[in-house]
């Protein structure tokens, strides 16, 4: 079956991004359409099965209004609607998992939940389309404008949807090939961007950070959960990548800072870093005794990053093996853990680890989607470079300073190992804006970044791609699209004449998004 539909702006992914658009987009009186590939919306947050990654003053500032009240709503409900404990109720920034990466460390559930009640006014009055499980298969392009995108659903029947504005939301910026959008992947040159870090040679398109496949697990003591043996599990037991001490299944890593081996254990009682608590999101204190059975943790760990190939702009078959061997990885990894990982009473495994499929909302146990670092990047009117937010090259000037802000972020340049065998970078950065110039693409009028699909480098794409900032690009990208529809301007009009982008900055200061930061340190 073939559709057609007609609405003003459509987002192509619904990740954070692009739930952040289509709520800036509705909220501006505009009729929107948003695909998502998955079962869920959220991407990093949900179909992921990320917890946050957030900078140390996000209780205060440094985030956009609507993402403080996503937060804000995470704890009401749990606040609402699960029987908390003393502790629990006591915790002003409640923690669901107390988890050590984030401050809101809570289930891809709870996460979803919160994102369809933010959404529910508009998809109920039917300003909003949401379509899940679908995803862009063709374009219709005439001169620099998109006219019309074609989705295809999980049953195979296509909608083609004809908007005046275009987002890209997707988690591999997977409408700029479709669209002819001109776009760069992998690690650039230094002889091109002259960043301390980029390439010493030439530029590599093929060298990517590496993809992740999370899952959730439990533990009871005394019980075994083991899985059957995975497939490919004696090739990962045995694979010991060049920048790793030892075999990758190891409680040694290289530390992401110094690249010197550091030993982590699973569970507190040792002077390791205890693993389990790193993406926590279920500390069974937090709740009256008996709702939960056992913590529940989960598992983005150095183990599990997979960096044997990349999964877009390859073809399908490559693009399948590589996706099922990062699922073989963490299964892996798992039964590794199960039955081979050593322990500090001395035994080996721990066979009462237990995959919780329904926490992650799949049949297998692995998240939805992988949980993807670097995407296609446009060639935008502006790229961010290590130049402008390094912490080493700017000290105390801060960041560079954009007058075409249209937010803010703050994270290290924190890149995993990648396609072609590099290791971590993980260094200090400052507290960045957005510049608008990094959202628009160089030659197209109607489409927009919307998500880590901006003008960035490989290196900065290290501190752009988190959560908050994802939420912070993808709003304001909803919000200058729909400026440019009421005011009949195209983005690049509106960055090129101070009046026009003071209104939008103005508009976006309205709503709650912040354009500068305070004085504040490093990262």
């Amino acid at each position: 079956m073939n559709r057609e539909m007609k609405v003003d702006i459509a987002v192509i992914g619904g990740g954070v991004g692009g739930c952040a658009a289509a709520l800036a987009a509705c909220g501006m009186g505009h009729t929107v359409y948003m695909a998502e590939a998955c079962d869920w919306i959220g991407g990093q947050l949900t179909s992921q099965a990320v917890p946050p990654d957030e900078h140390p003053w996000i209780e205060q500032f440094g985030c956009t209004r609507s993402y403080r009240k996503f937060r804000d709503h995470v704890r009401s409900y749990y606040r609402h609607y699960y029987p908390l404990s003393d502790a629990g109720r006591s915790s002003v920034y409640l923690n669901p998992g107390n988890g050590g990466v984030s401050r809101l460390c809570a289930e891809p559930r709870a996460m979803l939940a919160v994102l369809q009640l933010m959404l529910a006014p508009y998809v109920n009055s039917g300003k909003l389309i949401i379509q899940t499980r679908t995803k862009a298969v063709k374009a219709e392009v005439e001169r620099d404008s998109v006219r019309a995108v074609t989705v295809q659903d999980a049953c195979g029947d296509k909608t083609t949807i004809h908007a005046r504005y275009f987002l890209d939301a997707t988690e591999c910026g997977d409408l700029l090939p479709l669209t002819g959008v001109e776009y760069v992947t992998g690690a650039e040159s230094k002889r091109d961007t002259k960043e301390p870090h980029a390439l010493d040679g030439p530029a590599n398109p093929h060298d990517i950070q590496a993809f992740t496949y999370c899952f959730a697990m439990d533990y009871f003591e005394g019980e075994d959960h083991t899985i059957d043996k995975p497939k490919d599990y004696e090739f990962w037991r045995s694979f010991q990548p060049p920048i790793w001490p030892n075999p990758l299944l190891n409680w040694v890593s290289p530390d992401p800072r110094t690249l010197e081996p550091t030993e982590e254990a699973l569970f507190p009682g040792t002077d390791k870093y205890p693993l389990f608590l790193y993406r926590r999101i279920i500390d069974k204190s937090n709740f009256i005794e008996g709702t939960y059975s056992s913590d529940i943790s989960l598992v983005n760990w150095a183990q599990n990053d997979y960096f044997l190939g990349n999964i877009y702009d390859v073809p399908d078959h490559e693009s399948h093996k590589h996706l099922r061997q990062a699922k073989q990885l963490s299964y892996s990894l798992l039964y590794w853990l199960q039955t081979e990982a050593p322990r500090p009473d001395g035994k080996a495994g721990y066979p009462g680890l237990r995959l919780r499929p329904d926490v992650v909302g799949t049949e297998d146990g692995m998240a939805q989607a992988p949980y993807i670092r670097e995407s296609r990047r446009i060639k935008a009117e502006f790229t961010v470079l290590e130049q402008h937010v390094s912490a080493a090259l700017r000290g105390e000037e801060g960041a560079e300073s954009f007058a075409d802000s249209v937010g803010i972020g703050c994270y290290r340049i924190d890149l995993h190992p990648s396609m072609s065998g590099r290791t971590f970078l993980d260094i200090s950065s400052l507290p960045f804006q957005i510049p608008l110039g990094s959202l628009i693409p160089r030659r197209m009028n109607n489409l927009l970044a919307a998500c880590k699909n901006i003008g960035t480098t490989h290196i900065t794409n290290g501190c752009f791609r988190l959560h908050p900032v994802e939420w912070n690009i993808g709003e304001s990208a909803g919000y200058t699209a729909a400026f440019c529809l009421a005011k009949d301007y195209t983005p690049r009009e509106v960055r090129a004449d101070k009046n026009k982008l003071t209104e939008l900055q103005k508009l976006l200061k309205e709503h709650g998004i912040e354009l500068s930061w305070p004085k504040v340190g490093p990262v």
